[in-house]
């Protein structure tokens, strides 16, 4: 295969495998003059032997190394949403057809796109995602203990707290009620959920330690409510906010705006779309619910009168999500211009 025969090449679709590829191309024209499968391995050697053009290629596992590879040997990628690649789809299912529709989408030219991530970021969404899992596997660590403890007939109060002061006495003190057996077995479950909790501290530090050097994460960090977690994991999710032109578009991508229907002049607003991120969503609605729960620290922020407002109108979760949207619209304004909350107001108050 010479270098010249794909001089007029425009586009190439990569569909993304394990361990192989299927690469498809389009001329000029929109013919296709490329159908290809690949190991792996041979991408590198694949495409030094191809011009530079768009290459188009499904958000997956792998797909931001396979974007940095391209691009470094000066390919245009371009990283692309499952849902948008679907409506090129033809004909039934296969590698080469998903691969035919990528290439068709990465030419369209208001497409949203993927943000290329970093290898650093990919560390720091590594993080969050190790984090996630082992508090998820916690909690069903916990749920465990109490329904074996349930079955014995001993009821504890809620709260994780509870629980871990009062499992010691329950054993010594129901000792005559436990079998032996099952006294074995809580206690390996108490040695994991002991485990996950000094694993879970590790993590978290990590966390706030990259949070308290990283310059972005820092800037972030002064919007009222938004620590660590939030402020990395936004920031391992979307870099600068460069893939967005304001702040309510990433709000939209968060999820955090009403479901649109419209048709016939007619607009019908429902509940929000829970679309995009459900970490970052989760995140931003927990940091919403801790600031209404201090309502003598609404004064001191620049959006303390709306909450006021908004509170008496609406229901508690609901003025929760609208202010979650509020927050996420000024973190994206922060992170994207490199300025502090209320950093305007404050040169005034100073005189600066």
């Amino acid at each position: 295969m010479a270098k010249n025969d794909f001089d007029e090449l425009m586009s190439i679709g990569i569909d993304i495998g394990k361990d192989t590829f299927h690469i498809v191309g389009f001329d000029l024209s929109g013919q296709r003059v490329l159908r290809k499968q690949i190991k792996r391995l041979a991408l590198v050697a694949t495409f030094e032997k191809l011009p530079r053009c768009v290459v188009g290629m499904e958000a997956c596992l792998s797909a931001h190394f396979v974007s940095r590879t391209l691009r470094e040997m000066g390919s245009e990628p371009r990283i692309i949403l499952a849902i948008y690649v679907k409506p090129f789809n033809r004909g039934q299912k296969n590698d080469y057809n998903d691969a035919e529709a990528i290439a068709e989408a990465a030419l369209r030219p208001n497409l949203q796109t993927v943000s290329e991530k970093s290898q650093d970021q990919l560390d720091l969404q590594a993080l969050h995602r190790v984090r996630s899992r082992l508090v998820s596997r916690r909690t069903a660590t916990i749920n465990q203990i109490r329904a074996f403890l349930i079955e014995q007939g001993i009821t504890v109060r809620k709260g994780l707290r509870a629980l871990k002061n009062s499992f010691e006495t329950i054993l010594e003190e129901r000792k005559d009620e436990i079998s032996p057996r099952m006294r074995s077995i809580l206690i390996g479950l108490y040695g994991d959920w002991m485990w996950m909790d000094d694993r879970i501290d590790k993590v978290s530090q990590e966390i706030e330690e990259i949070s308290r050097t990283e310059e972005n994460c820092v800037n972030v960090m002064t919007v009222p409510g938004i620590g660590p977690m939030i402020s990395t994991a936004m920031v391992a999710a979307i870099g600068e906010g460069e893939a967005f032109d304001r702040g309510r578009d990433f709000a939209a991508w968060v999820g955090l705006v009403p479901r649109h229907y419209s048709t016939g002049g007619r607009t019908v607003l429902g509940r929000i779309t829970k679309r995009g991120s459900r970490y970052l969503r989760m995140l931003f609605v927990q940091a919403a619910k801790i600031i209404m729960m201090r309502p003598h620290r609404w004064p001191d922020f620049s959006f303390g009168d709306w909450l006021a407002r908004a509170s008496e109108r609406m229901h508690r979760n609901k003025a929760a999500v609208a202010l979650a949207n509020k927050l996420a619209r000024m973190a994206w304004s922060i992170l994207r211009h490199k300025t502090a909350f209320d950093a305007q107001r404050d040169e005034v108050a100073i005189g600066i």
